[in-house]
């Protein structure tokens, strides 16, 4: 028995009202970024359902990558009949045959969301187990604890038979929230964050600020393959990439050394509300999670934020390490993540820094600095790449 295409089902955005249909669109739309290169698949929308028609294609693959399909609840490989009692039995016997019919426990689910189809949910489960009963060999019927479930679905557009209901993500759909920076490092954390602003529904750009050459390009090599991970939710992902050494020179300069920390990110903030005017985003993500290191306190946050009225999200703000770490080994940027390999978040930090700065004092400090000029060079010299999870980038070519 070949499957002949994927049902997927969607929870919140059936609660989404006279938006539910622009919800809807939008999911396919991902649906088709995500299975780009997947041969013959065709992505279909109907009221309250999304198919993936395979056409001839192997399921296993397109099931693998729906998993990581934000605004997915559940999906099921499923065999489409026509709205004919003899098909739906037929089909189903199939199907029964197919996942092994010897010394197992099964039930029958019927839904009947087409009420034109003659035959009532309960006298369409009476049917289809009586006749799988009679037509296979040591079938038994147990409603309680199945070994077996055979769903039938009836809708306007035919009938789809189906056993297996497969998780997805959830969420919201990629896009549907509006548009975001999130500020993307080699770390764990800033992945992660990044991840689960995704499945709150925010389009994203990465912004990677760097200190290249003092850092290496093995660590803008980490950020690219953390894009390219996260690719793999999105079907694109785009990074820009900043210089930071003159700012960092200019920091190092005039700052003290307990403030670096906290000028240094007021300095990424200004970065990322300078290229969000320019890219019509109207929020900032970061990776910050309540008292993780000394410039996250709410003393720091407060003090960074006041360069900017934009809003700042913090998705980690109340999560310890091992939860992150939990989420970073699911979404596959862990590994990435621990190469040793430093950024310039880590090789500056101060050997004491600041936890209780105050806004009088880092504008005390940052009167000498050339904000402007130097944020305006840092924009002007960045690299920006559109990554897919197959992209192949030469840093070495591109920093030389």
């Amino acid at each position: 028995m070949i499957y002949d295409r994927i049902l997927i089902r969607y929870g919140e955005i059936a609660l989404k009202g006279k938006n539910r249909s622009a919800f809807e669109e939008r999911l396919a739309q991902n649906i088709r970024a995500v299975l780009k290169g997947s041969g013959e698949v065709k992505v279909k929308r109907t009221f309250g359902r999304i198919y993936v028609e395979l056409n001839g294609e192997p399921a296993e693959p397109i099931i693998e990558k729906l998993g990581r399909v934000f605004g997915i609840i559940s999906f099921s490989p499923v065999i489409r009949a026509e709205l004919s009692l003899e098909e739906i039995k037929e089909t189903a016997l199939a199907l029964t045959k197919q996942k092994g019919e010897s010394n197992m426990r099964f039930k029958v689910v019927c839904k009947r969301a087409y009420k034109g189809f003659p035959t009532s949910s309960p006298e369409l489960t009476q049917i289809l187990g009586a006749y799988l009963l009679t037509n296979t060999d040591n079938l038994t019927v147990d409603v309680h604890n199945p070994e077996l479930t055979i769903y039938v679905e009836i809708r306007e557009e035919g009938a789809f038979i189906f056993s297996d209901i497969i998780r997805g993500i959830g969420g919201l759909p990629a896009g549907v929230s509006g548009k975001a920076l999130t500020l993307l490092s080699g770390g764990i954390d800033s992945p992660v964050a990044t991840w689960l602003a995704l499945r709150r529904g925010l389009q994203l750009e990465g912004l990677h600020i760097h200190s290249y050459p003092v850092t290496s390009l093995e660590s803008i090599q980490k950020v690219v393959d953390i894009a390219k991970e996260l690719a793999r939710y999105t079907g694109s992902f785009r990074l820009q990439l900043l210089p930071f050494l003159s700012l960092q020179t200019e920091i190092r300069r005039f700052v003290p050394e307990q403030y670096n920390i906290t000028i240094m990110r007021r300095m990424f903030m200004r970065l990322a509300v300078k290229i969000a005017s320019d890219e019509k985003a109207y929020a900032v993500v970061t990776g910050e999670s309540m008292g993780q290191v000394a410039s996250q306190t709410l003393y720091s946050m407060h003090t960074i934020n006041a360069v900017t009225e934009l809003p700042i999200i913090r998705p980690l703000i109340t999560m310890d390490k091992l939860e992150i770490i939990d989420v970073a080994k699911k979404i596959g940027t862990y590994e990435i993540a621990i190469r040793p390999y430093e950024d310039c978040c880590t090789i500056f930090v101060p050997r004491n820094p600041a936890t209780k700065p105050t806004v009088h004092m880092a504008e005390k400090y940052e009167r000498y600095m050339a904000i402007d000029d130097l944020i305006t060079e840092s924009i002007s010299e960045r690299i920006i790449l559109d990554i897919t999870p197959d992209s192949k980038i030469d840093l070495a070519c591109l920093f030389k």
